[in-house]
């Protein structure tokens, strides 16, 4: 018998959001919004306060019961997906928000260490290069240890004026991404545009869009070792798996196994649990290494000078075991 028993595994949400954010953080939004009409109005990021206490009656009676109640041990916590809201006004809008959003995120953290990792939201902005991310990317890795990113092809909310995903227009955050080991969430934000509902249409459509973006495209022979997580259950595309390996096909593209699994994962955020099973005997689960070998890599991530968390120390002892929102990969 082994003198030290192997652990149990952690159960790791990979796609969880700060929904319940204190009310203050949507009235200073609302009156930076406000502000993008009137000059006379201030939206001064400093005059936003939001105490500990606040943000554990959020968690704690929401998130935090979620996750006792389930049995789930930690999630990977990033902003609220329709707050982003790329396309409200200008880059200093987008970087003001997102470096409050941001902040919070990893206040939850470090106020629950064994239950929560960062992961960053972007100042993306319409027609913006998204170079201008790299400096909130950094911060977030360097200050808060953020273990991944939130990334929105489409910033302009519904109306897709932004180059494919394979295009060299993101590769600047492609090679952030790589040298800090980052995997990306592919999450659109709101949608402005009437013909698609934000969480009905526009969410199901771009993670259904960008795996044929990618599909279409050689992006990762120019970066073999980048990740992405579409998220909501990839979309369509495990429901339509043999369309899509029929247009690999007429693509001259390598079987779907060869050109994106290596790379792209699915998680099993579709709200019910006949969709999951459905979901699984396409893509399964189980014990697939993107659970051991990724997550166990970002434990490396924490920021300079400190410490590593507790929760960095948890992931290295065991294995991950998919919840709702793990990684799954396909066949």
């Amino acid at each position: 018998m082994p003198t030290n028993p192997t652990r149990p595994p952690l159960i790791i949400d990979v796609h969880g959001h700060y929904t319940t954010a204190p009310p203050a953080l949507g009235a200073w939004r609302d009156l930076q919004m406000a502000a993008l009409k009137d000059p006379s109005i201030v939206a001064d990021p400093k005059a936003l306060k939001i105490s500990d206490d606040e943000i554990r009656e959020t968690i704690e009676l929401n998130q935090l019961a979620k996750m006792r109640e389930r049995g789930s041990d930690l999630t990977l916590f990033s902003p609220r997906a329709s707050f982003m809201a790329h396309h409200v006004g200008d880059l200093r809008t987008s970087s003001d928000w997102a470096a409050i959003c941001n902040e919070l995120c990893a206040r939850v953290s470090q106020l629950y260490p064994q239950h929560f990792v960062p992961v960053a939201m972007l100042p993306q902005s319409p027609g913006v290069d998204p170079a201008t991310c790299i400096p909130e990317l950094e911060r977030c890795v360097r200050d808060y240890g953020c273990v991944g990113i939130n990334l929105n092809p489409d910033p302009s909310g519904g109306h897709w004026n932004s180059p494919p995903l394979t295009d060299r227009h993101w590769y600047p955050i492609y090679e952030k991404m790589v040298e800090h080991e980052l995997p990306a969430m592919i999450h659109v934000s709101t949608s402005c545009n009437a013909c698609f509902h934000t969480t009905g249409a526009h969410y199901i459509n771009a993670d259904t869009t960008a795996f044929m973006q990618l599909l279409q495209g050689d992006l990762f022979a120019d970066f073999p070792t980048l990740k992405f997580l579409i998220p909501h259950g990839g979309g369509a595309a495990p429901y339509h798996w043999g369309r899509y390996r029929g247009l690999a096909q007429e693509l001259k593209k390598p079987l779907l196994q060869q050109h994106l699994l290596g790379n792209v994962f699915f998680d099993t955020c579709v709200y019910h649990q006949p969709g999951i099973d459905l979901l699984t005997k396409v893509i399964p689960g189980g014990q697939h290494p993107v659970c051991q070998r990724d997550d166990r890599r970002r434990a490396r991530h924490r920021p300079r000078n400190r410490p590593p968390l507790r929760r960095h120390q948890a992931l290295r002892g065991g294995h991950a075991q998919p919840h709702r929102g793990a990684a799954l990969q396909g066949l």
